[in-house]
C-alpha cells in the first residue's frame, strides 16, 4: 500500500537531506517537497553541518532526486500562504517534517490525516533544540523518537522510540550524524506503519522531562568532554 505524503525541509537541510535518502531507499517517494529557502534555513543548515562536522554528509536534493518525477517548490517561510496552498492544492494524506521551524497550526490542519517529526533525542524525555548536546551533558541516553506532531513542542503522541548505542570511539560529531540516520530509518518505520494502516500511538507523561533551548557553548563543552574522558554512563563497549 502506498502513502500519499508531503515532505517540508529548509533548504539542504543536512538532517532532511538524509531522512529523504532513506525514505527513498525504502521505496517511500513524497508525492510533492516543499523546501524553505530563508534566513533562518541558512542558519539552521549551519548549526547541523557544524554539529556533524568531519562526518559523511548525505547527498544534495537535486541530486537524491535525479530521476525521479516528484516536484519541489521553494517558499519563503513553510507557514506563510503559498506554502499552504500548495499543501491543499496536492492534499496529502500525511505530512512529514524533515527538519523545518516550528509549524503553524494552519499547515498542520492541511494533511488529511495526520503530521509526523523525527526528533533526534528520547521522548518526553529530553524536548526541544540539541537533544545530543543536552543528553551529554545531562549524562543521558541518546536516541531517537518518530512521533504525531500537535501544537506543543515534542509533545505529541509517540510512533517509535529508539536507543542509540554510543560506543568509546565516538565524538559528538559521529552521535550527531548517527541520530540523523537513526532518526531517518524510524521515520521510515513510521511511514510503512501508516502506509499500511495506522500506527503506534503511545501518548506522552508531560509531567516528565522538559523542553529545553539551543546547549550553551560551556555546557555543550563539559558534555564532550564527558564523552571523551570516558566518563559518560552509557556506553555499550
Amino acid at each position: 500500500m502506498s502513502l500519499h505524503f508531503a515532505f517540508l525541509v529548509l533548504e539542504e537541510h543536512p538532517y532532511g537531506r538524509e531522512m529523504l535518502r532513506i525514505l527513498l531507499e525504502r521505496d517511500l517517494v513524497p508525492s510533492l517537497i516543499v523546501q524553505e529557502v530563508s534566513e533562518v534555513g541558512d542558519v539552521e543548515r549551519e548549526k547541523f553541518l557544524t554539529r556533524m562536522a568531519g562526518q559523511a554528509i548525505p547527498p544534495r536534493l537535486t541530486q537524491l532526486i535525479k530521476g525521479r518525477k516528484i516536484p519541489v517548490y521553494s517558499v519563503a517561510n513553510h507557514n506563510d500562504v503559498i506554502c499552504r496552498e500548495l499543501l491543499v492544492a496536492e492534499q496529502p494524506d500525511v505530512l512529514v517534517l524533515g527538519g523545518t521551524r516550528i509549524i503553524k497550526t494552519s499547515i498542520l490542519e492541511v494533511p488529511r490525516r495526520s503530521t509526523v517529526n523525527a526528533h533526534p533525542g528520547l521522548l518526553p524525555w529530553l524536548r526541544g533544540s540539541a537533544s545530543v548536546g543536552w543528553a551529554l551533558y545531562k549524562d543521558m541516553k541518546q536516541g531517537a523518537t518518530a512521533h504525531f506532531i500537535d501544537p506543543g513542542i515534542d509533545t505529541g503522541d509517540i510512533i517509535v522510540r529508539r536507543e542509540l548505542p554510543v560506543h568509546r570511539s565516538d565524538t559528538y560529531e559521529s552521535l550527531n550524524a548517527r541520530i540523523a540516520t537513526l532518526s531517518s530509518e524510524l521515520m521510515a518505520e513510521s511511514l510503512t506503519f501508516l502506509a499500511n494502516g495506522e500506527a503506534p500511538r503511545e501518548p506522552q507523561d508531560r509531567n516528565i522531562g522538559e523542553t529545553l533551548k539551543v546547549i550553551p557553548d560551556d555546557l555543550l563543552e563539559e558534555g564532550k568532554r564527558r564523552l571523551a574522558e570516558g566518563r559518560y554512563s552509557h556506553y555499550v563497549d
